[in-house]
């Protein structure tokens, strides 16, 4: 393995198989019908916006569209006029365009993601520079007839040039190019980048399809599948990144401090925030905040609707939200909470504070919240 090959990418999950690895795309089938009703209609739009929650399966369907189209002729192929329409975006893993793609050698196709600069750090965007080295994509497959694909994970990441750029192609795209444009947040995109695409939108995953996908990918399942459900919501991705970093632990050891409130058990949060400030531990951290976010917005939904969200996403959550978040008043103390808490901690990340500051910051809020 190449030292390139050994550096993280902007468009893999940590601890999850790339999405051009994953086979089978659970959840999904009315975007895949919608997408494969208009190729077999013999309109298929040049954009295609991929949207919907982070970690659903965008990135995976968006590599199943391209290894579909690069391996599948159209009717105006010529011989293959008379073909029958397409049923599925299956590919055979022992096609040849399956096996370039698995070694990104594929010719007819180009992953657009956020780049490494000149000192080997990774881009926290995609920049104009990226987008122009499609140009030069192309060109050099221009004349071989075939499709091209281009897949950009994800247009969220993209700044103010970089978009205006991949808005000229859209514009006026190459001839039988296929633009995917992977969107987590797509209120964000420019206006006339969405109007130029065609829209699929993918929901959140039940939990059998999760547990499906979650098995596809190698993990490792807990016995309480019920808490990793409810802290996912529905998000393949979220449930990965909570099983790699210890999320059920971390969610657990949040709902018996705060069960502790308004008497708070400062042992146990002094603990929380030492994790926090750990060497090497700032994924973990990111979680924390995330798994706060989460807390707080399901008490607020506990008091405002008077019952606890279910399934509880950890031991004692339900008990734990009925005294706390009793009723609506109060889960509008809680919402309000989340808002302030948000806003302080991306300052604090902004200025660099002290990680273990900032957790514990964030609970003596949630314990003088607590009291009132």
């Amino acid at each position: 393995m190449s030292d390139a090959d050994a550096l993280p990418r902007a468009d893999q999950a940590p601890g999850a198989p790339h999405p051009r690895e994953t086979q089978q795309l659970f959840g999904q089938a009315p975007a895949e019908h919608e997408f494969l009703s208009a190729f077999n209609s013999d309109r298929l739009h040049h954009g295609w916006l991929l949207t919907g929650p982070q970690g659903v399966g965008k990135a995976t369907l968006a590599w199943r569209i391209a290894r579909f189209l690069l391996a599948t002729p159209s009717a105006e192929d010529g011989l293959f006029g008379g073909a029958a329409p397409a049923a599925t975006l299956d590919i055979s893993p022992d096609h040849p365009v399956s096996h370039r793609i698995q070694a990104l050698a594929e010719p007819g196709l180009a992953p657009l993601t956020r780049s490494y600069n000149d000192r080997g750090k990774l881009r926290d965007q995609i920049v104009v520079d990226d987008v122009r080295k499609l140009h030069r994509f192309f060109g050099l497959s221009a004349t071989d007839g075939g499709r091209r694909v281009v897949i950009v994970d994800s247009a969220d990441d993209m700044n103010v040039s970089a978009a205006n750029a991949l808005l000229k192609m859209l514009e006026e795209p190459p001839a039988r190019t296929t633009l995917l444009l992977i969107s987590h947040q797509p209120s964000r995109l420019l206006p006339t980048i969405r109007s130029r695409c065609r829209t699929l939108r993918l929901g959140a995953l039940s939990p059998d399809d999760m547990q499906a996908a979650l098995h596809q990918a190698g993990a490792e399942l807990p016995e309480q599948t019920n808490h990793l459900n409810a802290l996912a919501a529905g998000s393949v991705g979220s449930a990965m990144r909570l099983l790699s970093l210890g999320g059920l632990e971390l969610y657990q050891e949040l709902v018996q401090i705060i069960t502790s409130m308004p008497r708070l058990d400062r042992a146990r949060a002094l603990k929380l925030a030492d994790t926090a400030a750990a060497r090497g531990g700032a994924d973990r951290f990111e979680l924390l905040l995330t798994l706060v976010e989460t807390c707080l917005a399901r008490m607020a939904r506990c008091g405002a609707i008077g019952a606890p969200a279910a399934p509880e996403a950890a031991q004692g959550e339900a008990e734990m939200m009925q005294r706390l978040a009793p009723h609506p008043h109060k889960g509008r103390a809680w919402a309000d909470l989340a808002t302030e808490i948000s806003a302080r901690a991306r300052h604090g990340q902004a200025v660099n504070l002290d990680p273990a500051a900032l957790v514990l910051d964030t609970i003596f809020k949630m314990q003088e919240t607590a009291a009132r």
